[in-house]
């Protein structure tokens, strides 16, 4: 079934190419330029580059499906409030937790949401600094503000039911990730920050979750793909 998903979640972007709200990675920069990056999470603003991507997508989503199913392929990623059903999120939170963390990024809700902020405001801090922006990325920079700002509000929200301990994880993890552009912003040749900030690596879904679980003070574990229907269950002895 995921691998089906997967598979759709492609195809219906191929057709509707259209801009997605994934952000950038440092490594995924890196990494693309030695060849090794999963081109399933890469966009560029260049129609033409899309679709070459794109059939390159086609062919690895077999071999290697993951998705990051988020709410909407063209909306920015919103916490506060959703008419989404329960079963849907339920559903959409058990993929999302099971995929393995990014390298670097804090397990604890509280502090993944800190690292989710600070990756997105540190693609647009580099998209701002393009002097030649096209409509393109001034809408990606406009979607990945709205995203920045629904997670800074759910920081906030559940800012005073944090340990300090996970405050202190926080603050690192944000840092940690806002580092990573560094090198990125430090590029004196604008061709080639407008080219970084072309590359599109996703943002993972659990990002998505983990800001609506700590704005509605959620203590449970999240969903797993057995408490989804998505995998069996392991059989109990006796």
């Amino acid at each position: 079934m995921l691998l089906a998903t997967n598979l759709w979640f492609v195809a219906f972007s191929f057709l509707r190419m259209a801009p997605h709200k994934n952000h950038s990675s440092p490594q995924a920069l890196r990494a693309a330029e030695q060849g090794t990056l999963d081109v399933r999470h890469q966009r560029n603003h260049s129609f033409m580059r899309k679709t070459m991507l794109t059939v390159a997508l086609l062919a690895l989503a077999i071999a290697a499906p993951r998705s990051v199913l988020a709410q909407d392929a063209d909306m920015p990623i919103a916490t506060a409030s959703s008419a989404e059903t329960a079963d849907s999120q339920r559903i959409r939170e058990a993929v999302a937790y099971s995929y393995d963390l990014p390298k670097g990024a804090p397990s604890a809700d509280y502090p993944f949401v800190a690292w989710c902020e600070a990756l997105v405001r540190g693609h647009i801090a580099l998209g701002e600094t393009l002097t030649d922006a096209d409509p393109l990325d001034a809408e990606i920079i406009r979607l990945g503000r709205l995203e920045a700002t629904d997670f800074r509000s759910a920081l906030d929200v559940a800012r005073t039911r944090q340990a300090s301990r996970v405050l202190t994880e926080a603050q690192a993890a944000a840092e940690s990730a806002t580092a990573q552009w560094g090198p990125l912003m430090a590029l004196t040749d604008e061709p080639a920050r407008a080219q970084a900030f072309g590359l599109f690596f996703g943002l993972p879904g659990r990002c998505e979750h983990a800001a609506r679980r700590i704005r509605n003070d959620v203590t449970t574990p999240p969903a797993t793909l057995e408490d989804a229907g998505l995998a069996p269950r392991a059989a109990t002895a006796g």
